[in-house]
C-alpha cells in the first residue's frame, strides 16, 4: 500500500467564532476570577498543587510543567484567534519546531521552503538530521511539491509564508491539497503575519506555529512559542511531547504574552500602515535595487496576499536590497535614528538588521543566495511609531549609506 491509500481527512474545525477578532483577543481565555471578580487573571507561580488524596488533586492541576492556569488561558486565546480547537505553548519558537520534528520517526522525510528563519534551517540541518529526519529544501515548493514527495517517507511539509527574510508567499491551499492526497501533514509558520492577518488552518494547513516572542506578545520582553491545530491525534502527540520534553514557558511569560495578545489587532494595523509607507518610499528610491513586501502591487505573489491575508494586508515586515553591497547595508543599519539595529522582530519598536551576517549568518552563502538572501539585503521590522517619522528615518539613512559615503570618500581623496 502507498501513502495515497491513506489520504488525510481534514479534522472537524473549531466552531466559527461568534465575535470578531478584537473582541476575541480581549476576552478569549480571560475569565473573571470567581473569588474576587478580578477582570485580569492572577499569576499562578506555584510549581506544584495540593492533593486531597493520593492521585486526587484539589483542582485541575498537579505540576506546572504538565499544565498551569496561565498557560492554559493563553493557549485557549491562541486557539480562538487561529480558528483552532487546540493550542500548545512552548518555551520558544525554536522549541515549538523541535517538538513537532521530534514527533516524527527516524527515517522520516520533510520538505521545506528554502527561505526559512535561520534557526529553523539550523534545526533541520544540524539537529533533526542527527535523529534521522531528513529535510529537502525547495525554492518553489508549489511547483515542486509533487516531485519532492518520497512515497512512504515524506511525513511533513514545512511552509513559511511570508518567508524570512525575502517575504516570499506560498499558496497554502495548493500545497495542502497535494500533500493531503499523500497522507502528509502541512505546517505553516505564521510568525510574520500573526493570526490577525492570516489563519493558515482556514486554507488547509494542519498545524500553524508562531514565535510568540514576535507579534503575538509584541513587546520584546518574552521568549515563547506556540502551535495550534484541530486534530485530536496531533494534540495527544504534541501535548505528550510538551510535557515529556519539558520545553514549556513560565507562568509569568504566559501571563505577559496573554496581555500582549489582547492588543495584537491594533498593533498589526499600525505596523502594516507603517511598513506600507516605508516600502513605498524605498521602492521610489534610486538607492534601492528591489523591495520585498507583500503589501505592494509590485510583489510577484500579490495575488496570494489578496487571497490569504486579511484585506490583502502586507504585515509589518519587509526587506530590500540596497545599492553598494554589504558595506552599504551595514552603513544603513548604523545610520538610522529611530530603527534600532537588532535581531528579532514584531515588537512595538522598529528594528533593522542584515540577515546575511546576523539571523541567517549560519547558512552557507551559496544556499543563502539561492534563496534570495544576498549580502546587500536589509530586513526591516516596522513597529507602531508614526509612519512619517519612520519614512524620514529610512530616507536619511539611505542618503548617508549610499550618497554621503561617496562624497566623504571623495573629500578624503582630495585631502
Amino acid at each position: 500500500m502507498t501513502q495515497t491509500d491513506h489520504p488525510i481527512e481534514t479534522p472537524p474545525r473549531a466552531p466559527s467564532p461568534v465575535h470578531a477578532f478584537g473582541t476575541l483577543a480581549v476576552h478569549a481565555g480571560s475569565p473573571h476570577d470567581a473569588a474576587t471578580g478580578a477582570v485580569i487573571e492572577t499569576i499562578s507561580l506555584s510549581t506544584t498543587f495540593a492533593q486531597t488524596a493520593v492521585g486526587k488533586p484539589v483542582g485541575l492541576y498537579e505540576y506546572s510543567r504538565s499544565s498551569n492556569p496561565n498557560r492554559d488561558n493563553f493557549e485557549k486565546a491562541v486557539a480562538a484567534l487561529e480558528h483552532a480547537r487546540f493550542a500548545l505553548a512552548f518555551s520558544s519558537g525554536s522549541a515549538t519546531t523541535a517538538n513537532i520534528l521530534q514527533s516524527l520517526a527516524a527515517g522520516s522525510h520533510v520538505v521545506s521552503v528554502s527561505d526559512v528563519y535561520g534557526g529553523t534551517h539550523r534545526y533541520f540541518t544540524k539537529v533533526a538530521l542527527a535523529h534521522g529526519v531528513h529535510v529537502t529544501f525547495s525554492p518553489s515548493i508549489e511547483l515542486d511539491i509533487a516531485e519532492l514527495i518520497r512515497p512512504g517517507e515524506t511525513k511533513l511539509i514545512w511552509i513559511e509564508t511570508p518567508s524570512n527574510p525575502t517575504l516570499s508567499l506560498v499558496d497554502i491551499r495548493a500545497v495542502a491539497t497535494i500533500a493531503h492526497q499523500h497522507g502528509i501533514l502541512v505546517v505553516v509558520d505564521n510568525t510574520f503575519l500573526s493570526p490577525y492577518i492570516q489563519n493558515p488552518l482556514d486554507h488547509g494547513a494542519d498545524i500553524v506555529v508562531h514565535s510568540v516572542t514576535k507579534y503575538i506578545n509584541g513587546h520584546s520582553d518574552v521568549v515563547m512559542g506556540a502551535a495550534a491545530f484541530n486534530s485530536p491525534e496531533i494534540f495527544e502527540r504534541l501535548s505528550f511531547l510538551q510535557n515529556a520534553i519539558g520545553a514549556v514557558p513560565s507562568a509569568f511569560d504566559a501571563w505577559l504574552a496573554h496581555r500582549g495578545l489582547k492588543t495584537m489587532h491594533l498593533r498589526m494595523r499600525e505596523a502594516t500602515t507603517n511598513a506600507t509607507t516605508v516600502a513605498q518610499a524605498l521602492e521610489a528610491s534610486p538607492h534601492v535595487i528591489a523591495v520585498n513586501y507583500p503589501g505592494l502591487a509590485s510583489h510577484r505573489q500579490r495575488a496570494v496576499a489578496l487571497k490569504q491575508h486579511r484585506n490583502g494586508m502586507g504585515g509589518g515586515m519587509l526587506s530590500f536590497r540596497i545599492r553598494g553591497g554589504h558595506e552599504a547595508a551595514e552603513r544603513f543599519c548604523q545610520s538610522t535614528k529611530i530603527f534600532t539595529l537588532a535581531e528579532s522582530l514584531g515588537g512595538v519598536e522598529s528594528l533593522v538588521e542584515v540577515p546575511s551576517a546576523m539571523t541567517h549568518g549560519g547558512i552557507p552563502r551559496e544556499q543563502r543566495e539561492a534563496a534570495g538572501v544576498f549580502d546587500d539585503l536589509v530586513r526591516v521590522s516596522c513597529g507602531i511609531e508614526d509612519a512619517q517619522d519612520l519614512k524620514n528615518d529610512v530616507l536619511q539613512a539611505l542618503e548617508r549609506a549610499v550618497v554621503a559615503h561617496k562624497i566623504t570618500n571623495g573629500l578624503n581623496g582630495l585631502n
